[in-house]
């Protein structure tokens, strides 16, 4: 699923993220969404989220 629309995240999915850093080289970080950070219904780089280990970064995939 897509990672650009809010309503496609909810608390507790499990995604992957791209981290502020791993941006250039596209390394995706798997996860569960502890919290939704992007308050706008959609953007166009992915929804920032913090996962349950406290990484931080952009919804790629939603698994």
């Amino acid at each position: 699923m897509d990672g650009t629309k809010r309503e496609n995240i909810n608390i507790g999915s499990k995604v992957k993220v791209v981290q502020k850093q791993d941006q250039t080289s596209g390394k995706l970080t798997h996860g569960v969404v502890y919290k939704i950070l992007t308050n706008s219904k959609t953007h166009p780089h992915g929804i920032k989220v913090m996962l349950d280990s406290g990484i931080v970064g952009r919804v790629k995939e939603v698994l």
